[in-house]
């Protein structure tokens, strides 16, 4: 089964999730902190699923994994 990614960006002055390979926004938020916890209820919706969270400046700040973790493996 792939992994599901969503990011948490800047996004209008607003703060966006979006899917992984899809430019438009699945939803918008005015704050950082509603953005991530939609993430998180979305993220963990799905058996393997990642939240990768970026700074005001678009930098990656930190990333959230569901189910499995890849780096374990192997």
């Amino acid at each position: 089964m792939a992994r599901r990614v969503w990011h948490v960006v800047p996004h209008q002055g607003q703060w966006a999730l979006k899917a992984r390979g899809v430019s438009e926004p699945e939803s918008v938020h005015p704050t950082k902190e509603a953005a991530v916890a939609a993430g998180v209820e979305r993220a963990r919706a799905f058996e393997l699923s990642q939240l990768l969270i970026h700074r005001a400046d678009g930098s990656f700040e930190e990333e959230r994994t569901y189910g499995r973790d890849p780096r374990g493996e192997g």
